[in-house]
């Protein structure tokens, strides 16, 4: 019996996959349904209440179940939350999770004994139970980061986990602090609300159009390989021309090449900012009361900061040394970021972050810990090979030779098109045909 923890996409993903295979599993849910952070009644929900996917529905589904084609490109949390809620019944996942549970800790059991003790709170009730193997399904995106001020604040500070709406922040003036999807879409929600919204970026990034002569733009080329450097330049300059350079909105250009780091899917933040709906600010130099001063001297009053900064990668229930997790990494050293070089029973699932990987993407993923488990224990010389490959491998990952910014989120990071046909390569070996699309469904 493996436990699968987490019952977000990740956790749905591997739930299906363990099925397909014949594998026993209980799943452990803290909430008291599956979504995930997709899942806004979730208390460990992320997502606030204008959120929408940053890929197209297309890009990102789960190939065996497709999303409805009445449902937009890019759809609402609330239709996401249908989405998974419908793939657990189609699938008769739901029977397999226990809801309304809390893992407490999970550690190798004793030695000479296989397996692991997984301490789980119920209702009040604490038990610990045996299983054969572990997949931590529990996401990336739920311990936020939020690095010190460079002084003392008087207003209020928060994490952009914490945002929901923007009528609570009516009459206010916001200064938001980083600029990744979520701090563009942020931006925009509360220009209609709050006194006034600035925007405070240490570095540039590529802004990027959800849409392209009215198709969602990740559905747009792929058909054509080009070569990296070229690819980079070409579509660079296509961006340039469509939505022109950050510095023509105030915003300091990207010091680095594109898909380096994860664009940003929003161009409605740069058409405020053109408006002056949206304020550019520099990097927060010094802060003290309500006023900060930048990076070029400038100083304003806030009556918020909203820190757009991130996420840590946070498992607390397990000891990092059991995750092959160095200290001071921002990440576990995983092959093919997700299994144990050395632990046969120990899978951290979704794990990577790649432009267009999909749900369909970490769906793979899983499936290749399913099929692996099931050939290791059948003793399947591709099985085999695998392991003897994770346990001679001396760290690395697929970057298809893009030289990814060294931040912590971006640690994660993989190619997709290499990261995708390296699973593929795998899968193959191990007999697992590629995923038929579902039927398409009213």
């Amino acid at each position: 019996m493996y436990a699968v923890i987490g019952a977000g996409p990740m956790g749905l993903a591997a739930a299906r996959t363990l099925q397909k295979h014949g594998l026993p599993f209980t799943g452990l849910e803290l909430h008291d349904d599956v979504g995930g952070l997709w899942d806004i009644a979730n208390p460990q929900s992320t997502v606030y209440e204008s959120a929408h996917l940053i890929s197209s529905k297309r890009m990102t589904e789960f190939t065996e179940f497709p999303m409805r084609d009445a449902v937009a490109p890019y759809p609402r949390h609330d239709e996401l939350k249908r989405y998974f809620g419908e793939f657990a019944d189609a699938f008769d996942l739901r029977r397999h999770f226990e809801f309304g549970t809390r893992v407490v800790r999970a550690a190798r059991a004793p030695a000479g004994d296989a397996g692991w003790d997984v301490t789980t709170e119920r209702a009040g009730a604490t038990t610990t139970r045996r299983f054969a193997g572990l997949l931590l399904c529990t996401g990336t995106l739920h311990h936020p980061h939020q690095p010190a001020l460079p002084g003392t604040f008087t207003g209020r500070v928060l994490h952009s986990a914490a945002y929901k709406r923007p009528e609570a922040f009516a009459g206010e003036r916001v200064l938001i602090v980083g600029c990744g999807n979520s701090g563009a879409d942020i931006a925009v929600d509360l220009v209609r609300h709050a006194r006034s919204v600035d925007l405070s970026l240490r570095r540039g990034y590529y802004f990027l159009p959800k849409f392209v002569r009215g198709r969602p733009i990740d559905t747009l080329g792929g058909m054509i390989r080009l070569p990296r450097p070229l690819k980079q330049r070409l579509d660079a300059l296509l961006v340039r021309m469509v939505v022109g350079k950050p510095s023509d909105y105030g915003l300091p250009d990207p010091d680095y090449r594109m898909y380096e780091a994860h664009p940003v899917m929003n161009s409605l933040v740069l058409h405020h900012l053109g408006h002056g709906d949206i304020r550019a600010r520099r990097d927060v130099a010094r802060v003290e009361g309500r006023t900060v001063t930048f990076a070029d001297g400038e100083a304003a009053e806030y009556d918020v900061i909203l820190q757009a900064t991130g996420y840590a990668l946070h498992y607390p229930f397990i000891d990092r040394a059991a995750l092959a997790w160095p200290e001071g990494a921002a990440a576990p050293r995983l092959w093919l970021n997700v299994m144990h070089p050395e632990d046969d029973t120990l899978f951290v699932m979704g794990m990577v972050e790649a432009s267009g990987l999909g749900w369909q993407g970490r769906y793979e993923q899983a499936e290749l810990v399913a099929a692996y488990l099931t050939g290791l224990a059948a003793r399947q010389p591709a099985a085999l090979a695998i392991q003897a490959e994770k346990r001679t491998w001396r760290g690395g990952r697929i970057d298809g030779g893009y030289r990814y910014l060294p931040l912590a989120r971006m640690a994660y990071y993989v190619h997709k098109d290499s990261y995708l046909a390296a699973l593929g390569r795998h899968l193959r070996a191990l007999g697992v045909p590629p995923t038929p699309r579902g039927a398409a469904r009213p």
